[in-house]
């Protein structure tokens, strides 16, 4: 399995754990909604512009809440099963690029709303998939940042997310780091190292894509 099949199964199952109406780190949105939001992406075309595109976006949010009516086990399975063989992404390797940054994101997005949650132990796959996600997303994550940024883990991985002299520098694990390049701050534990001026700016920035 790879790590993007791994996430689906890991939060398919914490969707059966902690029901429907549990919250998540994205703002409005219960384990129900994420469960519609995800399924959408790999079973309605006609929706999947609107995640990204504003024009687009009353459709998708139309269809996405259409499913969300949905029994809860039949979304909990829709989404466990993945798409359709002719979806593109039903490719093992397509599934990889597409998916891997996704599911570490939105599962987390369910863990670290849960007033219990805890970082889950260390896996070098599945960190090694984790920072790819970070250094690969880091510029569009961050192009809103007024100043440069560079993203640093403990063990001295770097990735420029704003290029520029005397970046602010946040330091984190690499699930930390995604999941602040993802705008989700509240489920982050990062630190910050540079003028307080420009850290106080990079924290009032809209990250993520």
């Amino acid at each position: 399995m790879g790590v993007a099949k791994d996430e689906r199964s890991a939060l398919a199952a914490l969707f059966d754990e902690i029901g429907p109406a549990a919250p998540t780190l994205c703002e409005g949105w219960t384990t129900r909604d994420l469960a519609a939001h995800l399924i959408i992406r790999e079973h309605r075309a006609d929706a999947s512009p609107g995640i990204m595109i504003p024009a687009f976006a009353g459709h998708t949010q139309r269809v996405q809440d259409s499913y969300a009516k949905r029994p809860w086990d039949e979304l909990v399975k829709l989404f466990r099963e993945g798409p359709g063989r002719f979806w593109p992404t039903s490719i093992g390797k397509l599934d990889e690029l597409t998916n891997t940054g996704e599911f570490l994101v939105h599962h987390e997005d369910v863990r670290r709303a849960q007033p219990d949650w805890k970082p889950r132990p260390a896996d070098p796959v599945r960190d090694a998939a984790t920072w790819k996600a970070v250094a690969q997303t880091a510029k569009l994550n961050f192009r809103k940042a007024t100043g440069p940024v560079m993203l640093r883990t403990p063990g001295g991985r770097e990735a420029r997310a704003k290029a520029g002299e005397n970046a602010v520098v946040v330091l984190g694990e690499p699930m930390d780091l995604l999941m602040y390049s993802f705008g989700r701050g509240a489920g982050a534990n990062v630190t910050f190292d540079g003028p307080e001026p420009a850290v106080e700016a990079l924290k009032g920035v809209k990250r993520g894509m």
